[in-house]
């Protein structure tokens, strides 16, 4: 008798606040047979606080291909997996990508668990058109390609969006100011945690304003389109 078949869940995880996990995920988490991580210790914290101590392994963008192998095998003899991210929705801007496709590629279910999302709680908090955006991920490292990027997304009638370390937002912000010192822009820091903070202006007051401080924590860049309403970028907004 053929044994049944495992099944593959993308599992979505708090951005910053452990409250925000939904029932639905704790419930899932400790009813699979294995949870792959992207970092097994950076996880456990969240694990640990809902008592949940199913096995885990890790799988990250180093370790992806051949872990992946390893967990079809699993699915094959009927285990159950969940994969997490260290934070948020696996995929956007993280590993998974090959996992899910070769999963779904053997006909193999893929179960989708949503929630927290770095990408939509920075799009709901700015306060520009949302019916439709452009997520760019992490902007480059290289500063010519970064400049691109930016340039890029000032011809864009839509919002963008982009993840920025809070080592270069000062430069990303002055840069930004040189392609178009009007443009309102939003800044989302730290979402869901302690000091979570949306600081919108114009590119130029923006650098000055972060380069008063040692800037921390996770940075969401958020550009308003070409076709924002004109009272969405005054200064009475």
């Amino acid at each position: 008798m053929e044994s049944q078949r495992g099944r593959l869940f993308i599992v979505s995880t708090p951005i910053g606040n452990l409250l925000d996990i939904s029932p639905r995920a704790i419930e899932c988490l400790k009813a699979v047979d294995i949870i792959a991580c992207e970092d097994t210790r950076h996880s456990g914290k969240l694990l640990s606080k809902y008592q949940i101590d199913t096995t885990r392994i890790s799988l990250h963008k180093h370790n992806e291909a051949s872990r992946t192998a390893n967990l079809i095998e699993k699915l094959k003899n009927g285990y159950d997996v969940a994969y997490i991210t260290d934070a948020g929705t696996p995929l956007i801007s993280d590993p998974g990508s090959r996992l899910v496709h070769l999963v779904s590629s053997e006909d193999y279910e893929v179960i989708v668990i949503p929630g927290p999302s770095a990408v939509t709680a920075a799009l709901a908090g700015s306060g520009f058109p949302a019916n439709r955006f452009y997520f760019g991920g992490f902007l480059s490292t290289k500063k010519k390609a970064r400049q691109d990027e930016l340039q890029e997304s000032l011809q864009r009638a839509e919002t963008s969006i982009f993840f920025d370390s809070p080592y270069r937002i000062v430069s990303t912000l002055e840069m930004l100011s040189t392609l178009d010192q009007d443009r309102t822009i939003v800044i989302a820091r730290e979402l869901t945690k302690k000091f979570e903070e949306f600081k919108r202006g114009n590119a130029l007051e923006l650098a000055n304003l972060f380069s008063q401080k040692m800037v921390k924590g996770e940075i969401v860049i958020v550009i308003s389109g070409t076709d924002t309403p004109r009272w969405l970028n005054s200064k009475q907004s």
